[in-house]
Formats: C-alpha cells, sequence, structure tokens
C-alpha cells in the first residue's frame, strides 16, 4: 500500500470515528506513521483528503452497486432479481470502505449540506432511482405487474436502508438484518411480480 493510499484508509477511519472535524491533520499523520508536514506532499490539506476520499467511495459504490444511470443487465427472472438485490445488499453492508464512509456520512449529515446529500443520494434518492428504472425496464418484458414504478422502488429500497442502518448501529445484527432484507425483497417479488 502507497503513502497516500494508507493516508485515505486511516484518514477514513479517523472520519468514521471522530468525525471531520475531530480528526486532525496531526492525528492522521501520526496513524499513517509520518510527520504532519509530509503529508502535505500528497495532499494540500484535510478538505483534499476528503474530497480524494468522496470521489473513490462514489467511483467503488457505482462500479460495484450502481446508480440511477448505470443499472448494469437487468435482470430475467424473480430469482436473478432477488440474488441481484441481495449482492448489492451485501456490497453496502460488508465493503470496509462502503461501511466506514456510510458512518461518517450518517455522523456528519446534519452538520454540512454537501454530506447531507452524498448520504440521501445513497441511502435513499440514488438507490430509489436506480431501482425505478430497474423495475420499469422489467414491466416492459412483462416481468413486473404495471404500476408506478418510483412507489415500487420505495416499497422496495425504503424497509433495506433501515435494516442495513439498524446493522451499522448494531453490528451484532447483520445476520438477522440481511435475512430479513431477502425475505422482504422476496415477498417484495412475490406481490409484484408476474413470473
Amino acid at each position: 500500500m502507497t503513502t497516500r493510499e494508507r493516508i485515505l484508509d486511516e484518514t477514513l477511519t479517523l472520519f468514521a470515528e471522530n468525525g471531520y472535524d475531530g480528526t486532525s491533520v496531526e492525528q492522521i499523520a501520526e496513524k499513517v506513521g509520518i510527520k504532519a508536514p509530509s503529508l502535505y506532499n500528497h495532499f494540500k490539506g484535510k478538505e483534499d483528503i476528503l474530497n480524494a476520499l468522496i470521489d473513490m467511495a462514489e467511483a467503488r459504490y457505482e462500479e460495484f452497486f450502481g446508480s440511477d444511470r448505470q443499472i448494469g443487465k437487468l435482470p430475467e427472472s424473480k430469482e436473478e432479481f432477488i440474488r441481484s438485490a441481495i449482492q448489492r445488499v451485501s456490497f453496502t453492508m460488508h465493503d470496509p470502505m462502503i461501511r466506514k464512509m456510510r458512518k461518517f456520512l450518517v455522523r456528519e449529515q446534519f452538520r454540512n449540506e454537501r454530506f447531507a446529500e452524498i448520504t440521501t443520494k445513497h441511502q435513499l434518492d440514488g438507490v430509489q432511482g436506480m431501482y425505478a428504472s430497474i423495475i420499469k425496464g422489467m414491466m416492459r418484458k412483462g416481468l413486473f405487474k404495471e404500476d408506478d414504478p418510483e412507489l415500487l422502488a420505495t416499497e422496495v429500497t425504503f424497509p433495506v436502508a433501515l435494516w442495513i442502518s439498524k446493522a451499522d448501529r448494531q453490528p451484532q445484527c447483520a445476520q438477522e438484518s440481511m435475512e430479513k432484507i431477502e425475505r422482504h425483497v422476496r415477498h417484495f417479488c412475490d406481490v409484484y411480480m408476474i413470473r
């Protein structure tokens, strides 16, 4: 791991634990094992590190989860829809970078408008928009009953976000949350899918 990568990794951990304002450049440098002035060889300052972390997390999320702009291959069946949804949830719940970033953003969302927008995108609007596009595409293929795709996307995604939040707050409930999420997605498919 390069020094730059170590700086990003350690900073994200510190941000998740202490918040943005509660983390100093000196703490970051100490965690990485370098002198504070050496940090400026890699980044302009703490905000530059934050921007790099947000860019990395956004790119990672887009690649492994998707977005309303990139939904990936449309599922061809109920089981494929369920498998795809569970894979996305599992990534969200278990990827170390995404977990730390979510913890950081949830903590900071009430103090910073930019963080609030990013949190809303990843926990509500972006996920709901992506699933609305998936469901609309599957309706065109005759796999879902004709209905309002945005409402159906809300119905399937919002309970999932709540169970992920529970697992974040109470890590011992992660397995229980995954089981409830899968049960919920299966029930959703039983109610709204045609085949």
